[in-house]
């Protein structure tokens, strides 16, 4: 059976596992899968931006409910100027030695209580562009999503290796976790092959005479 979406994926999961009794937890054990999945894959199919705009005033600001992790954070106001990430402790002795600096955008950000602190506090609204990961679409609610398409063996494998702690095999853990692990592997040097791709050799044109 091809694995194309959330209900034949559960259907293959039971038949590797030849039990036809654990329709209530397989969704449990993708879930878990799915989990470790955003840990582990970052693929260019992930990424996406946000925009919005800070207020004045707003030392904090809000992180998208699907982020993972952050590629590049940049104002867009007059031209763009890049805001990097420090340590909390950086950023805490930078505002503790200056405070903040009036008429001069954010150039620092770090994490704070699920949001992104920024430094010097806006002084005026102020325009930005997130470039992040995001996690991938989970198939409870989606049905299905780019990975299941391209790469079922990671969802099938994922999901095993959750399913031997309860069924306590725990000999076949070995075996799912090999297999996830080459598929997930193939599917991160898949991504970092197509963003160089286009990168190769270069032309050069003599010029006459």
């Amino acid at each position: 059976m091809a694995i194309t979406n959330y209900t034949n994926l559960q259907t293959t999961i039971a038949d590797f596992l030849n039990r036809d009794d654990l329709t209530a937890v397989i969704p449990t054990f993708i879930q878990l899968a799915e989990a470790q999945i955003n840990r582990e894959i970052r693929h260019w199919q992930m990424e996406t931006r946000a925009s919005g705009q800070q207020s004045a005033g707003d030392q904090y600001m809000q992180i998208p409910n699907d982020w993972l992790e952050t590629i590049r954070l940049h104002l867009t106001g007059s031209g763009t100027s890049a805001v990097t990430m420090t340590s909390r402790a950086a950023m805490a002795d930078i505002r503790a030695k200056n405070e903040d600096i009036s008429n001069v955008a954010p150039y620092y950000y770090t994490h704070a209580d699920g949001q992104f602190e920024l430094y010097p506090t806006p002084v005026e609204d102020t325009d930005f562009e997130l470039l992040y990961y995001q996690k991938i679409p989970d198939l409870a609610t989606n049905s299905t999503n780019w990975l299941l398409t391209d790469a079922p063996d990671v969802y099938l494998y994922g999901s095993l290796i959750h399913s031997a702690p309860y069924l306590a095999e725990d000999a076949r853990v070995a075996v799912w976790a090999q297999m996830y692990s080459a598929a997930v592997q193939n599917v991160n040097s898949a991504s970092e092959k197509a963003r160089y791709s286009g990168s190769g050799m270069t032309l050069k044109v003599r010029g006459l005479g």
